[in-house]
Parts: C-alpha cells; structure tokens; sequence
C-alpha cells in the first residue's frame, strides 16, 4: 500500500526503538493509525486480520514499555502478530505477506530478531518463554520473557504443563492472556466459561471501573483491594485464583484496549521482583472494524476484500472443496448411522463441521486446541461400541503422535481421521503444511491409509475408512480437486486395491493421492502407465509386482516427504521380494517448503506436470547412460 495514505506517526516507526521515543499521549492516535494500516493491508493482500486488530493496543504498549528485542516476546500461536510486525520494520513489505518470497505469516526466527521464537502451532508461548526465562537467570540478566498468548491458546494442555513448571520457578516470566474469547472458532470448556461468567457479572463490572483507577494510581493499591475482599474479590470477581495456586502473581482482568491502563500495569509489572507474573487482558478480536467485530470467525483469515463493504465477497461458484466433500460426507453418513461422532480440536470452520455441528449437536464435539485430547477421546468413545470421526488437519495430528499409537492403534479401535491440508498449504507455509502424515502413519500396525485422488473418491473412501473394523485414515489436501463430480450414493472400496488409470508402457507410474491427476498427464506425454494406487497401506502388492513385469521403470509420486514415504513402502516391497527394477520416488524435498501460492510450492518442489515429466525424462537418461558404461 501507498506510505501517503498513513500518517506521520506510523510513517515514521521503523523499529521499536522509534516507537519509545514517541510521547506517552500520542500512543493512542498511533493505534488508530496502525488499525487503518492493518486493515488497508490485510484488505489487499489477504492474510489473518480479527485478531490483529484486537491487539493494536497491546502490541504498542509491550513494545513502548519492553526494551525489545532484549526483553523477549513470544506470540503464541501468531495470528495476532501482524502488528507487531509492522512495528517492527516490516511495515512496507507487509502487502508481501503469505506470498513466495515476502512476509512470513507467522513469526519467525530466521525473518526478523524481534520474532524471538517461530510458532504457527497454538500453546507453545508459555513453554518457549520460561525456556529463554530460566536462560536470562542462569546468564545473571534481567532481561524479560514476556508469552502473549491467547485466540484460544490457553485452552491447549501444553499452556498448562508450562504454567505447572513454571509457577515454581522464580523465573522473570511474564504470561499474558490476551482473552478475547475466540481461538478461530468461539472458545469451548470450562475454563472459557469460567471467565465469560466472571466477565460478564454486574458485580465484576462495578468494580472493574474502580480497580481501573487504582492501578493507574498504583499496583500496591491492587492489592489493598484484594486484601479487604480476598474471598469477595476471588470467589466473585477476578478469575485469578487458578493462576495464583499455580504459583503466579495475578493481575487482572484491565482493559486491552486502554493504553492508559496497559501502560500502568505493563510497567509495574516490569519493576516487580523476578517470578512468574500473570497479566489477564480483555480484548475484542476485531476492535476497530464492525464487521470483523461482529463475525470474528468470518475476518478471522481472509482473502482481499473491500473494506468499505460490510461484508466479505461470496465465493464462486464451483466444485466442492475437499474440506466441503467432507463435510456433506459426514452429515450423510451420520443421518443413517446413529453411532458416528463427530470431534474436532477447535477447527469447526476450517474441517467443515459446522453443518455437523448443527443438525447433530449431541454427537459434536469440540475438544478446544487439544489434539491429544481430542484422539483419546476417540478412543474411548470407540471402546463403548461408538465409531468417532476425528476432523483434524495433518500438521496439527503431529501433536497427538502418542495417542494414535498407543491410544487407538495399539488397541485396534474403530476410529476415522480425516486428515485435513495433507501436503502442501501454499500461502501458511511450512508450519501448516502436512508434509509427514504418509511417514508418520503407515508405520502404525492396524491403521489403514487412503489418499483421493478426486473429491469422489474422497467420498467414498471415507465411507469405507468409517466401516472398517479398525483405525483407518484418509489424507486430502487443501482447496479443490479436479472437479470430478461426487456421487451422493456410498460405495466401500475394496480396501488395499488399486486402480490403472492410463495404460502405456515402459515407464510405470504410482500415483498417490493429489499426484494422480499430474501424473495422468505426464502420462499422455510420455506414454507410461498411470496407477492411481489409493492405499498407502495397505499396498496393492499384486499391482506393483505385475508391473515390474511389464515395464523397464517403475516411478512413485507422492505429496509427501520421500523420507519413509509412500514411495519408500513401495522400494521395501520390491526388496524384499529380491526386485530391484530402475527405480525413481517423487516427492516433497528434504528441507521445509517455504510460502507462496499452492501451485508455485508444487512447481518448486517438480510436483507439477513438467516437473514430474522432466525428472522423469532425465532418470531415463541416467538409466540409460548407465547401461551403456556397463
């Protein structure tokens, strides 16, 4: 975006440091400048914006009163960290966020030395730092380590193993709950609606405008008050008492959005003793804009839109996204089987449950930003004759590796996951991208692994993953398939079974999943067999022994790390059969797939068709060079 169209006072931040030598009054005209700028931006080039806008006012005020990047800032999460990465000398390449080459979308180490930690995975703020805590006091420093987190991070159970260490520790911790009660979709639990409660009584909101004043006099003052009502004040009042058996020092709930008072408190709280401190802030995730204030699940990761419209521009129509193709799946296959659950860990929106969610309430569960819950969970539902269906994405089922060993695998338990954004993820980076999940799962006794390769097969291969005996999974990617059309009628595969989709000869390819599709017209150029293989596990044996056969190459792809991929359990195979055809495994490469469109990550890493057809191309040169030295 144009400089002309922000104020001095934005204009002229390039750095925190910049930032500290503005005047105290003027930090509230800054905030609305950096809202405007926030939203003008995000309008273009698409990117997170609800939760940005909610901590403007936070955001400056850690900056101002912290000597960042000496003091540490760890945003959980990230989805809130757009300010603060404006703030921090990005500002005129923020119109490149989430693009090939240009602004990360989450914080990152490697991007800027204010970004202290790299997330894009909830609940680790608190963890990461406590870590750079304790290291400030083993090195005798009194630099801070200040954790943000929140849009639903505290309802993760790894916030609260890190508060549990860290409340017995005399660490310089500062945890900050920016509270706005919404992850991505509205906050879940008991916890949640502890403070919705608390927030939301006349009593709390009498004394709030009080307590205002005295914290902006004094923090000892704070503590008068509880004092003259401990029991009132802790039973009725403030939902600090959690916080303060774990050890912390609570301060709270002030408003997010008064500088005065987040200027007050945030000083304070710098020049209190070492120890663990616990600052509860209340913020609207969408402050500053209505419509986002309105539907912060809407405004919560946009594409560009136009700001001056209260509402965001309807998609296209078209083909169904595999995350809708899912979605109507579950709603049909629920209104005939009365034992199917649904669970999600905080993804409703993006796993496409929300029609779910309504036409079956009681069979929906939304565990919150708990993956390892949510696969237990599961498995105890399935121990109890019931057949759950875990909607959860593929980087985020990393989290809860252990449950889906020991919990289903181990015991051969008849639960479902449809695994959401497997492979790349374009825009979110490597953060979100579902690199691993071939690697991780086929490894698993009992699991059976499936991969579309259209959006009726998706289809159909979660109807035969929930009617089979035991744990199954099916893989899917991101965004839209070809646009073959979806058969309303459910049909079971038969599990562990390929099919030809192209007849040729010389070179064999497997495809898996996604890569059916490129493959087909690699095919077409070069006059090899195209195997749509299905099952990851389990193999279609007689297929691949068939072709070593008839064919003088055999070539894998697949939209997964090679490393113990797809590909890989197709070499064991040949091995241990005493088969060692020409072979060539296609695959995500051995390095972390940075950002940019879907289409130019594929392209980076030759998963495209020309890439395909020319690694191809050059494989049979070597085969072939090779032969002759021989």
């Amino acid at each position: 975006m144009s400089e002309s169209k922000t104020s001095s006072l934005l204009h002229g931040i390039n750095s925190p440091a910049d930032l500290r030598q503005l005047p105290e009054e003027q930090l509230p005209k800054l905030a609305e400048e950096l809202r405007a700028f926030l939203l003008e931006s995000v309008s273009q080039s698409g990117g997170h914006l609800a939760a940005g806008l909610g901590t403007v006012d936070l955001t400056i005020a850690l900056h101002y009163v912290f000597n960042t990047p000496d003091d540490k800032l760890v945003w959980d999460v990230g989805h809130q960290a757009y300010p603060h990465k404006i703030l921090t000398g990005r500002r005129d390449r923020m119109h490149t966020i989430r693009k090939q080459g240009g602004v990360s979308a989450f914080p990152a180490r490697e991007e800027n030395e204010f970004d202290t930690f790299g997330v894009g995975h909830s609940s680790t703020s608190i963890s990461a730092a406590l870590g750079m805590a304790i290291a400030a006091r083993l090195d005798k420093s009194d630099r801070h380590a200040v954790a943000i987190i929140g849009d639903g991070g505290l309802t993760g159970g790894m916030a609260f193993e890190a508060l549990n260490h860290a409340g017995a520790l005399d660490a310089n911790l500062l945890v900050i709950l920016n509270d706005n009660e919404m992850s991505i979709s509205p906050n879940v639990g008991a916890l949640n609606n502890y403070l919705a409660k608390i927030l939301s009584s006349k009593f709390y909101s009498s004394v709030r405008e009080g307590s205002k004043q005295l914290l902006i006099r004094s923090m000892p003052s704070v503590w008068e008050l509880a004092r003259r009502a401990e029991e009132h004040v802790k039973g009725m009042v403030a939902p600090g008492t959690l916080f303060e058996e774990l050890g912390f020092n609570y301060i709270g709930p002030v408003d997010g959005h008064d500088m005065d008072v987040l200027i007050t408190t945030l000083r304070n709280l710098r020049e209190l003793p070492p120890g663990p401190r616990f600052l509860h802030v209340v913020t609207k995730k969408g402050k500053g804009y209505l419509p986002a204030e309105l539907d912060p699940v809407a405004y919560h990761g946009v594409g560009c839109f136009d700001p001056s419209k209260d509402h965001l521009p309807k998609s296209k129509p078209g083909s169904p996204t595999y995350t809708e193709v899912f979605g109507r799946w579950l709603c049909d296959e629920a209104a005939v089987e009365s034992k199917l659950l649904g669970i999600t860990p905080a993804m409703r929106e993006g796993s496409g449950l929300v029609a779910f969610s309504e036409k079956f309430p009681e069979r929906y569960f939304d565990v919150g930003i708990a993956e390892q819950h949510a696969v237990t969970l599961a498995a105890g539902q399935a121990c109890e004759g019931y057949h759950p269906v875990v909607a959860i994405y593929s980087t985020f089922l990393q989290r809860a590796y252990d449950q889906l060993i020991h919990d289903v695998a181990l015991q051969n338990l008849p639960v479902l996951f449809a695994i959401d954004r497997a492979g790349l993820v374009g825009p979110d980076g490597p953060t979100h991208a579902g690199s691993f999940d071939f690697s991780y799962m086929r490894c698993l006794p009992n699991l059976v692994l499936m991969a579309p390769a259209d959006e009726n097969e998706c289809r159909q291969m979660l109807h035969t993953g929930f009617h089979h005996p035991g744990p199954a999974a099916v893989r899917y990617p991101r965004g839209k398939g070809p646009g073959v059309e979806v058969d309303k009628k459910l049909t079971a595969l038969a599990i562990g079974k390929a099919e030809i989709k192209r007849q040729g000869k010389g070179v064999a390819i497997l495809a898996f999943g996604s890569m059916v599709t490129p493959a087909v017209a690699v095919g077409e150029k070069l006059d090899a067999t195209v195997v749509n293989m299905r099952f990851i596990k389990p193999l279609d044996e007689a297929v691949v022994l068939s072709l070593i056969k008839t064919h003088d190459c055999i070539v894998t792809v697949e939209e997964n790390a090679i490393p113990g991929g797809a590909g890989a359990a197709v070499n064991e195979f040949l091995i241990a059969q005493g088969h060692l055809p020409p072979l060539l495994n296609l695959g995500l490469p051995d390095r972390f797939v940075e950002q940019g469109s879907r289409e130019e990550c594929l392209a980076c890493c030759g998963l495209d068709v020309d890439g395909i057809a020319t690694s191809i191309t050059r494989f049979l040169e070597r085969t072939a060079d090779s032969r002759e030295q021989a």
